[in-house]
């Protein structure tokens, strides 16, 4: 480049000076980029405000914590969540204030859901025990691990059961059972969404009699081309709610967030938007087994 005769423009210097530190870093809070750039706070709190104005910059609800835009960087995997929790992140934000109870993104792995994000801190019911970000969460027992199951692909339903049985560990005893496995699907297909099995309390292994958060949950797969993405949860407290209360009351906020993200998948490039079209699919299929179609 020439050698201009010109001044930098110092305020742009600090402005990319906090994008590659976030860049380097991935996720960091304020205090994190105020010990690594020496800026003081008040002037990263400006420049974090321009760069997520310009959409160069989120903030994860979860833990407050400062993200590069997956969109400045190369182009997702599909099977990289960070894109996923980014256009997830708001829609979870206005469930909220919509529903005021908390709910969490989760993502399948091999063998569990892991929790990517959740808006419990901005919940009316913050004390709400929800997972932390990394929480691991049962793939069988979990209302977000059956929504998971009940639309994922057969055969992709089947190797995580494979890989479950494998195992052998407690909290897995159900993957051995095929019969009932197949009733979760059929019943989470036909009503379009997934709940908890009535003796799981939170803990992966131990049933509600040893482990109770006393709360209880309904979940919603994010679909894409036929892949489950991940799950959108909506949990409440069990004392002050039923679950066909929390149905009657709150499903179609949650219907309609699942919808948003989905959309917003495909507007990224990911593919069309699967999930309605799958759900009423696998409600077809099971009605015509019912009658031997």
């Amino acid at each position: 480049m020439r050698n201009y005769r010109v001044k930098t423009i110092n305020s742009l210097v600090r402005g990319l000076e906090v994008l590659r530190a976030l860049q380097s870093m991935r996720a960091a809070s304020l205090h994190d980029l105020h010990q690594t750039t020496g800026l003081s706070k008040s002037t990263l709190t400006r420049i974090l405000h321009t760069l997520h104005l310009q959409g160069m910059v989120w903030q994860r609800m979860a833990d407050g914590a400062y993200l590069p835009s997956h969109s400045l960087q190369q182009r997702a995997q599909f099977d990289n969540a960070d894109w996923l929790v980014e256009i997830a992140s708001p829609v979870l934000a206005d469930l909220c204030r919509n529903v005021s109870w908390p709910s969490v993104l989760t993502i399948p792995r091999l063998d569990h859901v892991e929790v990517l994000e959740t808006n419990q801190p901005r919940s009316y019911f913050d004390d709400i025990p929800l997972g932390p970000i990394g929480f691991r969460a049962n793939m069988l027992r979990s209302a977000s691990g059956r929504a998971y199951l009940a639309f994922c692909p057969d055969r992709e339903r089947e190797a995580v059961l494979r890989r479950l049985r494998g195992r052998n560990q407690p909290g897995d005893e159900l993957a051995h059972d095929a019969a009932r496995i197949m009733t979760v699907v059929r019943e989470t297909r036909e009503r379009g969404y997934s709940v908890r099995d009535p003796d799981f309390g939170g803990h992966y292994a131990k049933v509600r009699d040893d482990w109770d958060d006393a709360r209880n949950s309904i979940a919603m797969p994010i679909c894409v081309d036929g892949h489950v993405l991940g799950c959108i949860n909506l949990t409440w407290k069990n004392k002050l709610m039923t679950i066909a209360t929390a149905v009657k009351r709150h499903l179609g906020a949650l219907s309609e967030a699942v919808k948003t993200i989905e959309r917003r998948a495909v507007a990224e490039g990911v593919g069309m938007p699967a999930a309605a079209g799958a759900r009423r699919a696998a409600s077809k299929q099971t009605r015509a087994r019912k009658s031997g179609g």
